[in-house]
């Protein structure tokens, strides 16, 4: 799994509206904390166009990642440097996830979007 897809999953898998008990308190926070680094390492990309057009593809992602999938491994692959911050928290959400019994959908790429 490249760095790209594990951010991407590490984001679907944390917008998923189905977390029940107390692990969701978990996977939540760490899923807000990893849209927030990605949502400022995109903000800050230096190209405006580019950077609002990095943050809509995330707020699009979180509501149907099904179809927002390919052009947010494109936003995610151009150029945005992974930082340790956005990959510890990836990994934690994943890890968080697992913890609490929740299976975690395979990388299966999507054409639309």
């Amino acid at each position: 799994m490249t760095e790209v897809e594990l951010v991407a999953t590490a984001l679907a898998t944390g917008a998923a509206t189905d977390r029940t008990g107390t692990s969701r308190g978990v996977v939540h926070d760490l899923h807000t904390a990893l849209r927030e680094a990605v949502r400022r390492r995109l903000a800050g990309d230096g190209d405006g166009v580019r950077g609002a057009y990095g943050v809509r593809v995330l707020d699009a992602y979180k509501t149907d990642p099904d179809v927002w999938r390919t052009r947010l491994l494109q936003v995610l692959a151009a150029g945005m440097e992974m930082d340790e911050e956005i990959l510890g928290t990836a990994r934690a959400v994943l890890r968080a996830d697992r913890r609490a019994g929740h299976i975690t959908v395979g990388l299966a790429s999507s054409d639309a979007g």
